[in-house]
């Protein structure tokens, strides 16, 4: 005799990049021994690839392409997916760098957002006829993520996957059709006044953020912003 199937709850989660509601599920212990596997492992870039795994079994929409996705979006809809799936609440041990002492706070997670930034422009000007046009980066660049030998070559990693189109007056060249190499000889090339142009793009990006406010043992107001997914909660 066959044993009888378990039907799972849905629920509907609006994605922050694309203001698009989508069906979801709650994960269930096949996707939990997924995280679980990816956390003894010790590697971050296993923990990403499980949380993307995880909430592409959970999504119900088969148009939905989860690659495509920007990474805060895998990150908030994680976050949406533990709040249905396990606890919507959940606790932080938080130490005090003035007084040295442990703070313990709960969390709502259905209270957390994406905070989108009040100036963000992805059209950034290298003169009056040329131009580069940025994109959030998207999940794809999880497999190509590797270990980078200073903090300058991890953003120019970046940059190169978030540059969307070059154009200039007589045509539009597509970043898809160009090769890393090509694109960090184009952005080696270019003023400096533009180049912080499109450091201020990458350090305004949208972001996970949820603020804890608390006084402590010697009476000073204090501000905790949570923007990661290790700050809400070890994962497993």
């Amino acid at each position: 005799m066959a044993l009888p199937k378990i039907q799972s709850p849905t629920f509907e989660v609006i994605i922050p990049s694309i203001n698009k509601t989508v069906l979801f599920r709650p994960f269930l212990v096949k996707e939990e021994k997924i995280l679980l596997m990816a956390q003894q492992s010790n590697d971050d870039k296993d923990i990403i690839k499980a949380i993307k795994q995880v909430v592409n079994n959970c999504c119900l929409d088969d148009k939905l392409d989860i690659d495509k996705l920007a990474t805060f979006d895998l990150e908030y809809l994680f976050l949406k997916l533990r709040a249905r799936s396990v606890n919507n609440v959940v606790e932080i041990l938080y130490k005090d760098a003035e007084d040295e002492k442990e703070y313990k706070f709960s969390i709502n997670l259905d209270d957390v957002e994406v905070t989108m930034p009040k100036k963000s422009e992805k059209n950034i000007k290298i003169n009056k006829k040329s131009g580069i046009v940025m994109k959030y980066p998207n999940l794809s660049i999880v497999d190509q993520i590797k270990d980078f030998k200073d903090e300058m070559e991890f953003l120019n990693f970046f940059i190169i996957k978030c540059i969307d189109e070059i154009y200039d007056e007589n045509d539009v060249y597509p970043a898809s059709e160009q090769t890393d190499e090509e694109l960090q000889e184009f952005i080696d090339n270019l003023d400096v006044k533009t180049f912080d142009k499109i450091r201020e793009f990458m350090e305004n990006m949208p972001k996970l953020e949820h603020v804890i406010t608390y006084t402590n043992s010697l009476g000073k107001e204090k501000k905790v912003t949570l923007s990661t997914l290790n700050d809400f909660f070890t994962l497993g």
